[in-house]
């Protein structure tokens, strides 16, 4: 039996870039298929930029996907495919409907309209949103296969968008739980200041400035707290905050800042769900969040972590109080944090998780 040929059509915008990296990673090593990558980048500029639709997002990402694939085409058949998110998918029915696909989400389109405004994202009239619900029911419709990132997700693809449940399989992004390791020396100085570390490149929509009011207020209070700022945006220097610029995904740098922290703290006003919170985990630090999009399926309040409101800067404070003043009670949640992780959202065993649904479709007997 000879060995799949799988394209993998890849969005390359803001957490999906890590995600696709991770995929190439791994897949790539895989035995059981012969995958094949196209990124679909976002940015657009020159004359392309001017012509009229182009600078849809969705019209740009479904005409580069329908380009890559016509490109994978011609280097020999397509046994099956995987496009990474919905967007690169929806104007390519057709191709769906000939190429045994899986298509890939972390959040349905209406769930991502209702986190829109902490996106800049907005709606259309409703005329133009019903059409834009029916080309994404009809995509999902076409797929072979649906893969999403969440519990959170099927269910919105189940209620919304008339996808059967049976059809759906829940496979989260993952962490390589073999690079991301907790460090021996975490807790070995417990009564040093405890250092949270905040990791989003969109410091506002991240609720970075909601963290910074909190451990202002802890600092006022005599809570002794460092904190790491990983973020593109500026930040205004104080005592005891450190901000990290260029810090890129996976890097060794990046992944010392977590092993030299006792809490990770993402009160994000807006997200579905964040790898930053399973790559904290992976390294055993307990986890504090806010209970938006899918968050609470990895934060699970006192076990992994503590959940908060958004944009509430008193009870963010209150959390990392507890935890700061409680060593025993951030070792006990970390562990379990990193056990969950390890179990549930390991990258390899996801990876695998994925090949194999791949394969299964791409020897399935296809009609006529």
């Amino acid at each position: 039996m000879t060995t799949p040929r799988v394209a993998f059509v890849l969005e390359q915008t803001l957490g999906h870039v890590t995600h696709a990296a991770n995929l190439r990673a791994l897949v790539g090593a895989s035995d059981e298929i012969r995958p094949v990558f196209a990124p679909i980048e976002y940015e657009v500029d020159g004359w392309p930029a001017r012509v009229p639709g182009y600078g849809n997002w969705t019209v740009r990402a479904g005409i580069r996907a329908r380009q890559a694939i016509r490109a994978i085409r011609r280097d020999g058949p397509i046994d099956a495919m995987f496009v990474h998110t919905q967007v690169p998918a929806i104007l390519i029915p057709d191709v769906l409907r000939r190429i045994p696909t899986v298509v890939s989400l972390d959040a349905t389109p209406i769930q991502y309209d209702e986190l829109g405004e902490h996106y800049g994202h907005s709606t259309s009239g409703a005329r133009t949103e019903h059409l834009k619900w029916r080309a994404n029911r009809d995509c999902f419709a076409a797929a072979r296969a649906v893969v999403t990132w969440a519990e959170w997700t099927k269910r919105g693809l189940v209620d919304r968008y008339e996808v059967p449940a049976d059809k759906i399989t829940v496979i989260p992004p993952g962490v390589d739980s073999r690079k991301w390791v907790a460090s021996s020396e975490r807790g070995v100085t417990d009564d040093a200041p405890v250092r949270v570390l905040f990791v989003g490149g969109d410091l506002a929509r991240k609720g970075g400035l909601t963290l910074i009011d909190a451990v202002r207020r802890l600092r006022g209070a005599g809570v002794a707290v460092d904190l790491d700022l990983v973020t593109r945006d500026d930040v205004e220097p104080e005592p005891g905050t450190r901000v990290h610029h260029g810090v890129g995904p996976n890097s060794p740098g990046l992944i010392e800042l977590y092993q030299r922290a006792d809490v990770f703290c993402l009160p994000t006003l807006g997200d579905c769900l964040p790898m930053v919170l399973s790559e904290a985990g992976a390294v055993g630090l307990p986890l504090v969040s806010t209970d938006v999009g899918a968050i609470s399926e990895i934060v699970r309040p006192e076990r992994t972590g503590l959940l908060v409101p958004p944009n509430d800067p008193e009870s963010l404070a209150a959390a990392l109080g507890r935890l700061a003043g409680d060593p025993g009670m951030r070792r006990k949640l970390g562990d379990e944090a990193r056990r969950v992780v390890t179990t549930e959202y390991d990258a390899a065993t996801n990876a695998r998780r994925l090949v194999s649904l791949l394969v299964a479709i791409a020897r399935e007997p296809r009609a006529g």
